[in-house]
């Protein structure tokens, strides 16, 4: 656990106690503070108190009266679409808002690292799309190198939950538009910006208030190393910004568009192969298409990524290339899970929005595509580029017909039920043919979760093969 720091003998308030704030509670207690908790749900408060923790309600200004501050959960909303009234109520009482990323940051480095040899350093990873692979990737890689790694944050371990980090060691993080647009402190060494596509755009006030969010990370957090994604203009903005010119080799580019030119240090992938350059030459290269796990364009931008942050700690390119080899891939994020009589089975389940199933939908041919949930805004006319991959549609969802009907031309069958879809993508299956779970579209209409939706897919494959 990290204890947090700079709160001892003081009270915080902790609003909202699932994972996150539960995580904060016991670290701010662990580092001497008295946490007062609450949440909505009687049943969360409950267990807080059964914990030990002081319980109540947040929802006025008089209820702020001695505390130093308000640690709110991400998935609490303290401005878009509309503030929460316990963050209204901490403000009106001038009480600093925070959550468990600003509490990480700020409560990091202890007096210990003084007798280190090498600073433990964080690498912090955000973006629309890939950021979970790309965190992933990198911490298999660290690991593969032999150094000490620890991945948290919006994946794996919450981020007080880790330990202590040892001499030398390394702490991987992703980190969601709902942790950065917040955090009171943000400090990486090295922060990474994947991409940038139109998500939860309610909460961000839109598509300009969701990028700010996400460039905080660089523009408060200046870190030694920016890893930036420059084929969205976000990206290019973003990079010609912490960029002190050309040569300036803080700044690494990433790109899966093109070949990136300069004197500065860059690393791409065309037609399945990695390139790093560094002053206008080439540094390395490496082979993406034998990476089972690594399919795709999509994860070759992920690899470029990860190759990148790993080349910023100093880690040799045969190093890296040797532990992409042994990447299994996420759960959940073009994941193969089963092959027979020359179909594979895919499940991309986490491909909750346009852009994300687009990926997957370029990622393989002769494609038996089971789609459809809650479908988000904009529609699902940006996936028309992969739709000469799809020989037929097996849609699934409360909506989907209405689904079905804005594929075209694509052929396109309603099952609603992910048991019938997979039945029916089995029967029709052949050799040669991916049958790939890539929705398009949340999850909420059937399931609660993305994984429960991919679990349930591999459920009906075994049942079935």
């Amino acid at each position: 656990m990290i204890a947090v720091q700079g709160f001892k003998d003081q009270k915080v308030a902790v609003l909202g106690l699932g994972r996150s704030g539960l995580s904060a509670a016991r670290a701010l207690k662990a580092g001497g503070a008295t946490p007062i908790c609450w949440d909505d749900n009687p049943g969360a408060r409950e267990a807080a108190h059964e914990e030990g923790f002081d319980v109540a309600p947040l929802g006025r200004a008089s209820d702020y009266e001695g505390i130093a501050a308000l640690i709110v959960s991400p998935g609490i909303p303290h401005l878009y679409p509309a503030p929460n009234k316990a963050v209204v109520a901490a403000q009106a009482a001038g009480v600093p808002v925070d959550n468990d990323i600003g509490l990480f940051f700020r409560s990091l480095a202890t007096r210990d690292w003084d007798g280190f040899d090498t600073a433990p350093r964080v690498i912090a990873v955000t973006g629309s799309n890939g950021k979970s692979t790309t965190s992933a990737l990198i911490h298999h890689v660290l690991t593969e190198a032999g150094r000490t790694a620890q991945l948290a944050g919006n994946i794996g371990r919450g981020v007080l939950d880790i330990d202590p980090p040892e001499d030398g060691g390394v702490v991987v993080l992703e980190l969601s538009s709902y942790q950065t647009e917040l955090a009171r402190a943000l400090t990486p060494d090295v922060a990474v910006f994947t991409n940038l596509s139109p998500d939860h755009l309610d909460r961000h006030g839109g598509f300009g208030g969701y990028f700010a969010a996400k460039r905080r990370l660089f523009a408060e957090g200046g870190p030694d190393r920016a890893i930036i994604g420059v084929d969205e203009s976000e990206g290019r903005f973003l990079a010609g910004q912490l960029s002190e010119g050309p040569g300036d080799d803080r700044v690494i580019r990433v790109s899966v568009d093109g070949k990136l030119e300069g004197p500065g240090w860059s690393v791409f992938a065309r037609k399945g192969f990695l390139s790093e350059y560094r002053k206008g030459r080439q540094a390395a290269s490496v082979d993406l298409r034998p990476i089972k796990g690594l399919p795709g364009v999509h994860n070759h931008q992920n690899a470029c990524a990860a190759f990148a942050a790993c080349r910023a700690l100093g880690l040799a390119p045969r190093v890296i290339e040797g532990a992409f080899h042994s990447f299994a891939g996420l759960p959940h994020r073009s994941q193969i899970v089963a092959e027979k009589d020359g179909v594979t089975f895919v499940n991309d389940s986490k491909a909750t929005n346009v852009d994300a199933a687009l990926m997957a939908l370029l990622a393989f041919k002769n494609i038996r595509w089971i789609c459809g949930g809650l479908a988000k805004e904009g529609g699902i006319a940006g996936l028309k580029p992969g739709l000469p991959n799809v020989t037929k549609a097996y849609v699934i969802g409360r909506e989907a017909d209405a689904f079905a009907l804005q594929l075209g031309d694509t052929e396109a069958e309603t099952c609603t039920t992910m048991a019938r879809a997979v039945a029916r993508a089995i029967e029709e299956a052949q050799p040669g043919d991916t049958v790939l779970l890539a929705p398009a579209a949340a999850s909420f209409d059937q399931y609660d979760s993305f994984e429960k939706r991919g679990e349930d897919f591999i459920a009906e494959l075994r049942a079935r093969l």
